[in-house]
């Protein structure tokens, strides 16, 4: 998701290619139904502090926003028994990058750790190698948001730059990382 960087921790690193499976977790699309959820969601202090959101985003800028996604846009949301407790997307690029994703996930402040992290960013992989066939994911991640660099790591993403004083945050100047991952056995000489 452009401009929304990435939250999510974790626990027990699980194995990329096989997403954590417990009972009661669902991912599934995300609907234009999902906005009051998304807005509730991504005001958690955690979550914003992960994202360049700023603070107070009414539900209705949220349902703008859900109503009318940008295109090549796949939004998908994880529940645990019922109760929303992940936001992710991958946004697929037009023209020369037709080949690459950028990924945003969000995870609910209270479900940090528990491997729901791990079963977004498993389908967003999934997504991409298997059905969009990219062959490059992009993201963006603030430097001191270790849970979610391991994740990431875990998941292929390597860091390729750091971006200095990237975004005001919380009173101050941060720095972020670009990170991507390539489709494995995929050379960019082919």
């Amino acid at each position: 998701m452009p401009n929304s960087f990435s939250n999510t921790a974790i626990g027990e690193p699980l194995a990329p290619d096989k997403p954590p499976s417990f009972a009661g977790l669902t991912i599934r699309a995300r609907e234009p139904s999902d906005f009051e959820e998304i807005a509730a969601l991504m005001n958690l202090p955690k979550v914003r502090w992960g994202t360049l959101r700023l603070p107070f985003t009414s539900k209705e800028q949220w349902r703008k926003m859900m109503e009318n996604p940008p295109d090549g846009m796949t939004g998908i949301v994880a529940e645990l028994d019922g109760r929303m407790v992940g936001n992710a997307g991958i946004i697929q690029f037009k023209g020369r990058r037709s080949h690459v994703g950028e990924i945003g996930i969000s995870v609910h402040d209270d479900f940090c750790g528990r491997g729901i992290g791990s079963a977004l960013l498993g389908a967003l992989v999934d997504l991409s190698d298997n059905w969009l066939s990219l062959k490059r994911l992009e993201l963006t991640v603030y430097v001191d948001n270790e849970p979610a660099i391991r994740l990431y790591q875990k998941f292929g993403f390597e860091v390729e730059g750091t971006r200095r004083g990237d975004v005001f945050r919380d009173g101050q100047y941060v720095d972020s990382y670009a990170m991507a991952r390539l489709r494995p056995r995929w050379s960019t000489r082919q």
